[in-house]
């Protein structure tokens, strides 16, 4: 039962995989500098490694919007947001996880009359507008830079895309580490009240409770990069405004620079030793903040070959999202307790119980299938990578082959 609640967490994964995700290598895939098979196992390595090791800050402030206090309704809430996501991805727009979520949350607190924490979802909706700003701002800035590195160093083209290229790789994995730390709260968030697995000891570092719910949220989202990623990739990468190789680079580097100031713990104190306000920790919308960097190079650049229809539908699309799953949300929990009788939540009261009895208390079995899981995975991956070197080598062979038998020829 418990396994069946989590479907919809790892439908939600999925659904963020195939949008949200694959934004970090779009502007990569779309400019036909790095294929959508290497971008896209890159980018599903480095996302579980950033949901697993940094994913805690921005679900702390998700958890702040309401507090849902019944198994039953986390999973009604993210099966509403995964639905919302699939719905938009069928139209090719890419639309925000954080919106679908957030959205999901205060359909909840409207069905079980819980207030919705108002400084909180200020600070959300503050972030879905300074991200695409912040990201606009900074792919200026870089682009820029590049721009007079390559003017002063007087480097030859080919070269240089071969720089640009391999600098794309780097950035994309840190772009994708930074994405999963800051939105596996999006995944995940909702069912971290709702369980307390026992610690997972792996040799050299050990796995909480929360952890562990983020290293399966996040194994969710590479399934969604790896299957169902391609055609939103195309969409933001190519159809928005044609970018040349290093404005490909700077709006990857700019995205991950957002979302990695939105999700670091250790940047937001900093702030805060230096006497100034803390960063909000929240999560950020990568689909908003990749758009806003695109955009802000296409106006640099004079703002003739943007297409502002795409945009427009876009820009409906994120409108549409949080209205959408709201209510997709509060329906399907009237429809969830009254059919079914699932405890969904509750009205918390001052001094009342805010986790149900229904909650999960600690379950070795859990923890057990998650370690064999992450055995299963570690093998799976070694056999994958095993295949795709003695495949690369084969093609490597027949290519050296077929060369070999052109030049016999034209002799």
């Amino acid at each position: 039962m418990i396994l069946f609640f989590l479907t919809s967490g790892l439908f939600l994964g999925w659904s963020l995989g195939a949008n949200d995700a694959s934004h970090v290598f779009g502007s990569a895939v779309g400019s036909r500098m790095v294929s959508f098979r290497k971008a896209a196992i890159i980018a599903s390595i480095f996302v579980i490694l950033g949901a697993v090791f940094q994913g805690s800050g921005a679900a702390h402030t998700l958890g702040k919007l309401g507090g849902i206090n019944a198994l039953g309704g986390s999973f009604t809430l993210a099966l509403a947001a995964a639905i919302t996501i699939y719905i938009m991805t069928k139209f090719s727009l890419p639309v925000s996880s954080t919106q679908a979520i957030v959205g999901a949350i205060i359909g909840w607190n409207l069905f079980t009359g819980n207030p919705t924490d108002s400084s909180t979802l200020s600070k959300i909706v503050l972030t879905w507008v300074i991200g695409p700003v912040l990201g606009a701002i900074f792919a200026v800035l870089l682009y820029i830079i590049i721009r007079r590195i390559k003017k002063a160093s007087n480097i030859h083209l080919i070269r240089f895309e071969s720089y640009i290229r391999t600098g794309l790789i780097i950035v994309g994995a840190f772009a994708s580490y930074s994405l999963g730390a800051n939105n596996i709260a999006n995944v995940m968030g909702v069912f971290a009240p709702a369980f307390n697995l026992q610690d997972l000891h792996l040799g050299l570092f050990t796995l909480s409770s929360n952890q562990q719910l983020f290293l399966l949220g996040s194994l969710a989202i590479a399934v969604g990069i790896l299957t169902y990623s391609r055609k939103v990739m195309e969409t933001v990468g190519s159809n928005i405004v044609e970018l040349t190789a290093e404005a490909a680079l700077v709006v990857v580097l700019a995205e991950s620079l957002v979302l990695f100031i939105f999700s670091s713990t250790g940047l937001s104190e900093l702030f805060v030793k230096m006497g100034l306000p803390p960063i909000p920790l929240a999560p950020v919308s990568s689909s908003q903040v990749v758009v806003g960097c695109v955009i802000g190079i296409g106006i640099y650049k004079g703002a003739r070959n943007i297409n502002f229809k795409l945009l427009g539908q876009i820009a409906l699309g994120w409108l549409t999202t949080p209205l959408m799953s709201g209510l997709l949300a509060f329906f399907s929990l009237f429809f969830m307790k009254n059919i079914f009788n699932i405890d969904v939540g509750h009205k918390i009261t001052e001094g009342s119980q805010t986790i149900s009895s229904t909650l999960v208390e600690a379950d070795a079995n859990m923890s057990a299938i998650i370690k064999y899981l992450l055995l299963g995975i570690v093998i799976a991956g070694t056999l994958l990578i095993i295949y795709y070197y003695l495949l690369s080598r084969k093609r490597t062979r027949e290519l050296r082959q077929s060369e070999e038998k052109f030049w016999k020829n034209m002799k």
